[in-house]
C-alpha cells in the first residue's frame, strides 16, 4: 500500500514539475493601443452590420467587453487617454481635463503644455510647447521602454492623444499643431526630427486631399438617420448634407480646408497610413523585445461634435474607419506576423446627443448657460464680499468653477453664504449637483455614485474650487453635441482585444478602460506600479 502511495506521490510530483517547468507563453512582438476618440459603446450594436474589415475583425476574432465605462466625471480626451495608457484614474494620474485654470499664471493651461521644451515642425515651424510632464505616473509605454527597452511610436492628429499614449518618452511621438498647419514632435521626445516620420510626411502632404470630397460610402438605404438635420453645425464651407467638399473658403489649401479635412474620415485614413509606414520603416515588432504602437483616431470626435451621434456622417465615418483599421491590421500581419501582436481598442469617452434633437422627441434635454451661473454667483458674492469680480473662470468644457485668490476661503468661512452660492448654481436649468473641493479630496468607496465620479476626476491644485455636474442629456457647449458628464452617454465605451494571449469571446462583466494597460502589462510579463485597474483575466489565455 505504501509503495503505491509513494508511486502516486512521485507521479503527481513529476506532473507538477512538468507543468511548472513549461516555458511561459512567448510575449507579443508588438503591443498596439488604438483609441477611437468619442466612440460610444452602442456604436458597435448600431453600425456593425456596415463593417467588414478592421472593426469587424476585432469583434469576431477578438474579445469584446460590452459593459465597459469610465467611472469618473471628466469624460474628455486628455484624461481618457491618460487612463487608458496608465491604468489609473485622474485623481491618481493627475490629468483632470483637457485644460484647467492655472491659479499662479492666471490663465488656462493645456494638459500637455510644457514651456521647458520646444516643438519641432515637420512641414512648418513648431510654435507650441508640448510634453507629458504633467502626467504624474508612468504609462504602459513608459514601463515597457524603461524596463524592456521597447521602441515606442505614438501618433494622432491631437497632441494630447499622441502624448498621453506615450507618456514621458518615445522614439516617434507625432501630432498636428493646433492650427493644423504642420505635424509636430518636441524636444521632450526627440533631439531632432525623426527621419522616418519626416520621409512619410514629405511623400504624403495633407494638401494632396484638397479638392476631394467626403461622399457616402454605403448605399443610401443603409443609413439610419436623416442626412440634413437643422441642428447639425458643420464647419464653414459645408452644409448639413452630403457631399462635403474639401475646398476651403478661398479656393486653395487654406486654414479652412485643414479644418474640413480634420472633420472627416480622411484625417483618420492619413493617420492609419502613417502608423503602418512607421511600423515598417522603424521595424516595430522586429526587435528583441515587445515594441509599443499607440494610434488615436480623432475624426469620430470631430464629426460627432459637428453632426452628433445620430447622423449619417457618424455612421459613414465609422464605416470608413472600419476600412482604415482593416488596412492597418493587414499591414501589421505582413510586417510583424499574424497572431504575433496584441491589439487593444477603446475610446476616451462617448458623447451626449444634440439636445435640440432630444427636445424634438420631447425628452428632458438642453444647454446649460454658464454665463447665467457666473451671474448668479456674482449676485450672491457682491453684497457680501464687495463689488467687482469674484469668479476667475468657469469653462463650459469641464464645468470647473475657479474663484479669484482668497474668495473661496472666505466662502468656506461663511457657511450660510457658501450654501447660498451652491443653491444659486443648482437652481440653473440643467445643473444636477455642485461639489465643493473639500468633498472631493478623498474617493468614497460606496454611496453616491455621482460624488464618487467627481472625486475620481478631482486633482488638487488643478481642479476647480467647485465642480458642477450637469443633468443627463444636458450639455454646456456651443458645439452641436459634446461630452463631459457622468452619464452612460459619455462614460460607456467599447473595449476590444485581439491577438497574442487573448481568448476570443463576448464578455459582459463591468470593466473600465483602466483595465487595458494592466492587461497588456500582464501579457508582456510586467506590473504597472500605479494602476487602479486590473488585468481582464477572463479574456486571457
Amino acid at each position: 500500500m505504501r509503495s503505491r502511495r509513494t508511486l502516486v506521490l512521485f507521479l503527481l510530483l513529476g506532473l507538477f514539475r512538468t507543468l511548472h517547468s513549461q516555458p511561459a507563453a512567448a510575449p507579443p512582438k508588438l503591443a498596439v493601443i488604438i483609441v477611437v476618440d468619442q466612440m460610444r459603446a452602442d456604436y458597435i450594436d448600431r453600425f456593425q452590420r456596415d463593417w467588414s474589415r478592421g472593426l469587424k475583425r476585432l469583434i469576431t476574432e477578438g474579445a469584446w467587453f460590452r459593459n465597459a465605462a469610465y467611472p469618473y466625471l471628466g469624460t474628455v480626451t486628455c484624461p481618457g487617454h491618460a487612463t487608458i495608457s496608465t491604468g489609473a484614474f485622474p485623481h491618481v494620474h493627475g490629468i483632470p481635463a483637457n485644460q484647467w485654470w492655472d491659479r499662479k499664471a492666471g490663465r488656462q493651461m493645456v494638459c500637455t503644455e510644457d514651456p521647458s521644451v520646444t516643438n519641432l515642425g515637420y512641414d512648418g515651424p513648431g510654435q507650441e510647447h508640448n510634453s507629458g510632464y504633467r502626467l504624474e505616473v508612468p504609462t504602459f509605454a513608459d514601463v515597457m521602454r524603461t524596463e524592456r527597452g521597447a521602441h515606442v511610436v505614438t501618433l494622432s492628429v491631437k497632441s494630447r492623444s499622441a502624448i498621453m499614449l506615450a507618456g514621458h518618452g518615445g522614439d516617434a511621438v507625432t501630432w498636428m499643431s493646433e492650427p493644423l498647419d504642420t505635424w509636430l514632435t518636441s524636444t521632450a521626445f526627440a533631439r531632432a526630427l525623426v527621419p522616418e516620420v519626416k520621409t512619410f510626411i514629405a511623400a504624403n502632404p495633407v494638401d494632396a486631399d484638397f479638392g476631394k470630397s467626403w461622399t457616402r460610402l454605403l448605399p443610401a438605404s443603409r443609413y439610419r438617420d436623416p442626412d440634413d438635420d437643422q441642428f447639425e453645425r458643420p464647419p464653414p464651407g459645408w452644409t448639413q448634407a452630403f457631399p462635403h467638399a474639401f475646398n476651403g473658403t478661398a479656393g486653395k489649401p487654406d486654414a479652412s480646408f485643414r479644418v474640413q479635412w480634420d472633420i472627416s474620415p480622411f484625417a483618420d485614413a492619413y493617420t492609419g497610413r502613417m502608423a503602418a509606414a512607421l511600423v515598417e520603416t522603424m521595424r516595430l515588432g522586429r526587435h528583441d523585445t515587445t515594441d509599443v504602437l499607440g494610434v488615436s483616431f480623432s475624426a469620430t470626435d470631430r464629426v460627432g461634435h459637428k453632426f452628433g451621434p445620430r447622423s449619417q456622417e457618424i455612421q459613414d465615418q465609422l464605416a470608413r474607419l472600419d476600412r482604415t483599421i482593416g488596412d492597418l491590421l493587414d499591414r501589421l500581419d505582413a510586417a510583424v506576423g499574424k497572431n504575433q501582436y496584441v491589439v487593444a481598442l477603446s475610446a476616451d469617452h462617448g458623447v451626449t446627443p444634440i439636445p435640440e434633437q432630444l427636445q424634438r422627441a420631447q425628452l428632458d434635454a438642453g444647454r446649460v448657460n454658464t454665463n447665467d451661473i457666473v451671474a448668479r454667483v456674482e449676485s450672491k458674492l457682491g453684497p457680501a464680499l464687495g463689488p467687482g469680480a469674484h469668479v476667475a473662470k468657469l469653462d463650459g468644457r469641464d464645468m470647473n468653477l475657479y474663484f479669484l485668490p482668497g474668495v473661496y476661503q472666505k466662502l468656506v468661512a461663511s457657511p450660510a453664504l457658501l450654501a447660498d452660492v451652491v443653491e444659486a448654481i443648482e437652481s440653473v436649468r440643467g445643473v444636477r449637483r455642485v461639489y465643493r473641493a473639500e468633498q472631493l479630496r478623498s474617493v468614497p468607496a460606496a454611496g453616491d455614485a455621482w460624488l464618487r465620479a467627481a472625486a475620481l476626476s478631482y486633482v488638487e491644485g488643478r481642479s476647480g474650487d467647485m465642480v458642477i455636474s450637469v443633468r443627463p442629456q444636458w450639455i454646456s457647449s456651443a458645439e452641436a453635441a459634446t461630452h463631459q458628464s457622468a452619464t452612460s452617454d459619455d462614460q460607456r465605451v467599447p473595449i476590444l482585444l485581439m491577438g497574442t494571449g487573448i481568448k476570443p469571446g463576448r464578455y459582459d462583466q463591468s470593466v473600465t478602460p483602466a483595465d487595458i494597460a494592466p492587461t497588456l502589462a500582464k501579457i508582456c510579463g510586467l506590473t504597472l506600479p500605479n494602476a487602479e485597474g486590473g488585468p481582464l483575466t477572463a479574456a486571457l489565455r
